[in-house]
């Protein structure tokens, strides 16, 4: 069997299909087809179970396909190993984080990174969910978090802290507690941003009923907040530059989180990696205040 008739069968068995194994291979419908018959072929063996719900494996396609999972590993092993070898901070970094704090926070440490090493190119995804840095989806996160993974390693940079903002146009006073707030018209987090925090936060509040928007990035609550569409909760640092929304409550300790730099252990040793985990502590941490957000007087 050749190295790729593994990854045939590992990915048929992973989707259940053969239109799901092509999707994942990126390749057509039509040659994994002809692909997984001529394996069988070879083998003179049936590796997969036809049926109208998918393709299952038999005790022989399961066998190979545990022995590929174990070649899958051991090769992305090998270029975690490989990828640690460089001896000057230079390549690629695949880089995921939100876009709050890209827009926020790390979008001009990027380019200050950028400067000070030039030959390293930033990619970076931006996404609500954390990339799985074990597959090599991506290098390292940079991500908000209270728990991070057990199987990442990481630094912790600094903590968010976040508070309840609104536009000027609605002539509320700084300072007011959150009971006072209820009757005003409130933004809350969509179901997609997983904020599990503040959903308790505003369910024990009694402001769930007062929400007429909800939304699945902080950026677009800050946008609802710019337009006049009620109050929200946002991390300080997102908010507290522009001269239109206005901080009503100090920062709230429950809602306060981590921001973490995370990485998969075969990295631990990756020149590139580290300068730009080095770089983004000492930047981020030189902010540590404005981050916690400020506090009313």
């Amino acid at each position: 069997m050749a190295w790729n008739d593994f990854e045939i069968i590992l990915a048929i068995v992973n989707a259940g299909s053969l239109s799901g194994a092509s999707r994942a291979l990126g390749v057509s419908y039509a040659t994994i087809f002809r692909r997984l018959g001529d394996i069988e072929q070879r083998l003179g063996v049936t590796l997969f179970e036809r049926s109208r719900t998918g393709y299952r494996p038999t005790l022989a396609g399961e066998e190979l396909a545990d022995t590929a999972r174990i070649m899958d590993e051991a090769a992305l092993a090998a270029e975690r190993k490989v990828a640690g070898r460089d001896l000057e901070p230079s390549g690629e970094i695949w880089a995921t984080t939100t876009g709050s704090l890209l827009m926020g926070l790390l979008a001009p440490m990027f380019t200050q990174f950028r400067r000070k090493y030039p030959s390293i190119v930033l990619d970076v995804a931006i996404s609500n969910e954390l990339f799985n840095l074990t597959r090599r989806e991506a290098d390292v996160a940079i991500r908000p978090s209270n728990r991070p993974p057990e199987n990442l390693i990481g630094r912790p940079l600094t903590t968010i802290g976040q508070a309840v903002y609104r536009h000027r146009s609605f002539g509320l006073t700084p300072g007011a507690s959150v009971e006072t707030l209820v009757s005003q018209p409130w933004i809350g987090a969509g179901p997609r941003l997983k904020d599990s925090a503040l959903n308790q936060w505003m369910d024990n509040n009694e402001l769930k009923a007062a929400c007429v928007y909800r939304v699945d990035t902080l950026v677009s609550i800050l946008s609802a907040i710019r337009s006049g569409m009620g109050l929200a909760v946002l991390p300080c640092y997102l908010a507290d530059e522009d001269p239109d929304i206005i901080q009503l409550t100090n920062p709230i300790p429950e809602l306060e989180y981590g921001l973490w730099f995370l990485m998969h252990p075969g990295l631990r040793g990756v020149v590139r990696i580290h300068a730009l985990m080095d770089f983004l502590t000492e930047a981020v941490r030189a902010q540590q205040q404005r981050l916690a957000g400020p506090f009313l007087r």
